[in-house]
């Protein structure tokens, strides 16, 4: 059989008109044939995720103040997921006045002992709906980590009400769309029902929905709104995976369904009211942390390795709340890149141990931008010598 050649049809965007355009300098092409309205974010390359301001500009960019909001004297209420426990403890150790902290005033309330917990949005719109405006519940439903029963107890409910009604800042973290409930009411568990409650006659696995999950937003909105309508409210979805799933299906792939539910809602509700309520706001660390770092699990591929963990909330400081941070953007930028090994991972151990001239030999063959952020990363240090907990 004689050899054929291949016929170039000519046809593809890349055959197409074509236009070039520029994002932090670096160039890129796009087809020219479409209106793109008055409103069009490219996306950036890796190039472009380089600098100390890449994630403000290329992530956080329509989503944050103008200016910082937290000062020490704002009061904050942060539950919803084991990621609103890592900024509670963050802002706390900063003297920031997280007041559903464990131990604190209102310490016994079930969104200080338990908030990691509540990961689902049904659980959360429960503590408003209870403390707030006095729903009951018919079932049981709120089971601490290690199954034990937490009952509808008014002296908890009168101390979860004073503090979401003394709270400036709400931080609301949503981590899964998959969930069991009651099968007669629907109401919806905390986690899972325990094992020596769970009777196939009542209780029931599903998957959320899309419609659920925005119906309980617009409602968690509307209650605070009718208590606290000048409180500023920050919406966060947990980038930490689901432990294991209750679908028949593989948990990657269920998990991958569960957060774009939630992250559906969250869009549309925020689409939809952020016009008409300016204390709204949206803060993208699911987006960070699976979009800007390729490296970042530790061993069990559910954990964040810490430094990575860090420049989120160093981020989140750097952002929202007022005074010297505890690091300088810079150095968390440094630390979290070396980790994942998008920069050297000897260069921050080196700054760290204060062998400023061993880093910057090492970065000899790197671009001058990531020498730059170097050097920058070690005045930093030099200027904030504390740095969190390893």
């Amino acid at each position: 059989m004689a050899n054929s050649k291949r016929k170039n049809l000519n046809i593809g965007d890349d055959k197409g008109p074509n236009f070039t355009f520029s994002v932090d300098g670096t160039g890129q092409s796009a087809h020219k044939t479409w209106f793109r309205g008055p409103q069009c974010n490219f996306n950036p390359t890796l190039k472009n995720l380089h600098g100390v301001n890449a994630v403000r500009d290329h992530v956080l960019a329509g989503w944050v103040p103008e200016a910082p909001l937290i000062t020490p004297q704002t009061n904050i209420v942060a539950f919803g997921s084991c990621f609103a426990e890592h900024i509670s403890q963050w802002l706390a150790k900063r003297n920031f006045s997280v007041i559903n902290q464990k131990g604190g005033a209102w310490g016994e309330t079930y969104i200080a002992r338990f908030g990691e917990g509540m990961a689902n949005s049904h659980a959360v719109l429960q503590q408003f709906e209870w403390a707030l405006e006095g729903k009951a519940f018919a079932e049981s439903l709120w089971h601490d980590k290690n199954a034990g029963l937490q009952d509808y107890n008014e002296e908890v409910r009168q101390q979860t009400r004073a503090a979401l009604l003394a709270s400036d800042v709400f931080i609301i973290t949503l981590g899964l769309s998959e969930v069991w409930s009651h099968k007669a009411t629907g109401d919806v568990f905390w986690r899972a029902v325990p094992q020596d409650v769970y009777d196939p006659a009542l209780h029931e696995f599903r998957v959320s929905t899309h419609a659920e999950n925005l119906a309980n937003l617009r409602e968690i909105h509307r209650i605070i709104r009718k208590h606290k309508p000048d409180a500023k409210i920050i919406f966060t979805l947990s980038p930490i995976p689901l432990v294991a799933t209750f679908r028949p299906i593989s948990c990657i792939t269920a998990n991958a369904a569960s957060k774009a539910i939630l992250l559906a809602a969250l869009d549309e509700f925020l689409r939809c009211t952020q016009p008409e309520d300016s204390h709204l706001y949206y803060w993208p660390s699911y987006e960070i942390i699976t979009d800007v770092f390729a490296n970042r699990w530790l061993h069990d591929r559910r954990h964040i390795k810490p430094q990575i963990l860090d420049y989120i909330m160093t981020l989140f400081e750097h952002v929202w709340c007022t005074g010297k941070p505890q690091m300088g953007l810079s150095h968390a930028w440094v630390r979290a890149r070396s980790i994942t090994g998008d920069l050297p991972r000897k260069l921050y151990p080196l700054l760290d141990a204060g062998d400023f001239e061993g880093a910057m030999k090492l970065m000899e063959k790197r671009s001058a931008e990531n020498q730059a952020l170097a050097r920058q990363a070690w005045a930093e240090m030099q200027e904030v010598p504390a740095k969190p907990d390893e």
